[in-house]
């Protein structure tokens, strides 16, 4: 637990910042849910009629799960505050209409009858008799609805909108169990928090829960600001995965070897280039054979001072199944050097802007290298798992290895895509849940390995240098085979739209620092 707080001593800063940005995205959303639920609520009371299909609509939005929702506001709203507010929004409708419904509804009609006898309008009924019954029942929907925006505000972060989401999203990345739990434990506190003083307010008598209700009307306005707080505003804005933001090759190294400092958006590595694309953010993290790169127009920003390790991809197999399939070594080797930058790129390219499936990209890969085979048919009784993370180059790796094995060999080969982060990865290879995998040296030494600053130092850093002394370290401390290098680099590094760019003058990191210094 020492080291768990120390994370939050070193990180208390961005904690704060985060947890109230998490407080104003679950209160702007609930205030919209109130100004349209409550409404909405009434009416169907009074047209009983609409009842059954405004809450089977709504019903309908509470059952999409949260990150197929975000899927589906993106095109729309693009990233940022726009879709998490919305799909906040959404799921904090039902709880809100129903119970307002239901509230109203059960309000006995004697009451209402002996209300409207001693000369009371239709609307005084409302607001004098019914609304003041209905209320348990109406803040009863109002926690619920708030408990379900503090857990699904964590999402946020998939799409640049902040809140506690950044810390979990990037523990997950790195595989940082105390930088998940600096996420988890705040918005399970928040639930709590927030639950427990809208019972409270909930169990009041009567004339003290109108004061309550007062009191929370004025409340939700205030909370909702938080998401409005000005902070530092930067000439430029980032827009960083959560990986390579806690990666000491990523954000890190950049600002302990050229001092750069920002405060970029955490964000779905997949959605990054959408984002610069559309002008939402102007500097991202990326990778240099990324096809996008050529596709929208960016420039990569020159590593000077050689931040950024070599990258050479290469498929990390463990040596029990090397030693059990004595074919997958020299199979996996038929593609050394044969994936140069320019090659991968391309192939990028196809998938990332043409929308080219992976297996058709494979395929017509191995072709033109004369590689591929077609399976032969019958029993394939061996079975090799191979590994791969969440990102396009990674798919298509992973198909070019599963067609070149199942036409050259007779094992049959089953895929894990989407692992996550680098550390995922290399656990399930590590504990015998793949077989295989591709990764990259610059990532096997920094993030797996993470050997002493002063060997580091001693290391050269080229490519040769690094891939024999990765190959090593992993055989020795994990049995695990570095087979050979594909043939491309791919290095981690920022990238600016060329136009601003070139209107700003930078072209290297160098020249961002400088500019963000001026």
């Amino acid at each position: 637990m020492s080291d768990f707080f120390a994370f939050v001593r070193d990180h208390a800063d961005k904690l704060l910042e985060q947890t109230l940005t998490h407080i104003g995205l679950t209160f702007v959303s609930l205030l919209l849910a109130l100004l349209i639920g409550v409404p909405l609520g009434i009416l169907i009371s009074r047209k009983r009629k609409l009842a059954s299909s405004v809450l089977g609509v709504a019903g309908v939005l509470q059952t999409v799960p949260s990150v197929a929702l975000l899927g589906f506001l993106i095109p729309l709203l693009g990233i940022g505050v726009g879709p998490a507010l919305v799909a906040l929004f959404l799921y904090a409708l039902l709880p809100i209409i129903r119970n307002t419904y239901v509230g109203i509804t059960e309000v006995s009609p004697l009451t209402k009858e002996a209300a409207r006898g001693v000369g009371m309008t239709d609307n005084q009924v409302l607001t004098k008799v019914e609304l003041p019954l209905a209320l348990p029942v109406i803040f009863a929907g109002v926690r619920t609805a708030t408990v379900i925006n503090v857990g699904v505000a964590t999402l946020a972060a998939y799409v640049a909108a902040g809140g506690l989401g950044e810390f979990i999203f990037s523990g997950i990345a790195l595989s940082n169990v105390n930088m998940m739990l600096a996420g988890a434990i705040p918005a399970a506190l928040l639930a709590i928090g927030f639950d427990f003083g809208l019972a409270r307010l909930q169990n009041l008598s009567a004339k003290k829960m109108r004061v309550g209700a007062l009191a929370f009307v004025i409340l939700v306005p205030f909370l909702s600001a938080f998401y409005l707080l000005p902070g530092r505003q930067d000439k430029l804005i980032a827009g960083f995965a959560h990986e390579f933001y806690g990666r000491s090759d990523g954000y890190p190294g950049l600002q302990k070897i050229y001092g750069l400092s920002l405060r970029p958006r955490l964000i779905d590595q997949n959605l990054m280039y959408e984002a610069i694309h559309k002008k939402q953010v102007d500097i991202i993290s990326g990778y240099s054979t990324d096809g996008r790169i050529k596709a929208f127009d960016l420039l990569v920003l020159t590593d000077n001072r050689h931040a950024f390790p070599p990258y050479d991809a290469a498929p990390v197999v463990r040596q029990v199944t090397l030693d059990r399939y004595p074919e997958l070594g020299p199979t996996l080797n038929l593609l050394a050097g044969k994936l140069t930058d320019s090659v991968m790129t391309d192939l990028n390219y196809r998938a990332d802007y043409l929308h080219q499936s992976p297996e058709r990209i494979a395929t017509d890969f191995l072709k033109k290298g004369g590689l591929y085979q077609v399976p032969k048919s019958g029993d394939r009784p061996q079975t090799v798992v191979m590994g791969s993370k969440v990102f396009t180059e990674q798919y298509i790796l992973a198909e070019i290895y599963r067609q070149l094995i199942e036409g050259k060999t007779q094992l049959r080969v089953v895929t894990k895509t989407g692992l996550g982060g680098t550390q995922i990865c290399f656990d399930a290879l590590r504990t015998g849940a793949i077989d295989f995998y591709p990764e990259y040296t610059g990532t096997g030494l920094l993030v797996v390995l993470q050997p002493p600053a002063e060997e580091l130092k001693k290391l050269p850093m080229q490519p040769d240098s690094v891939y024999t002394f990765v190959k090593q370290q992993f055989l020795e401390k994990y049995q695990l085979v570095w087979q050979k290098p594909l043939g491309f680099n791919n290095s981690y590094c920022l990238m600016i739209r060329r136009e601003q760019a070139r209107q700003l003058g930078i072209r290297s990191i160098e020249n961002l620092v400088q500019y963000l210094k001026k």
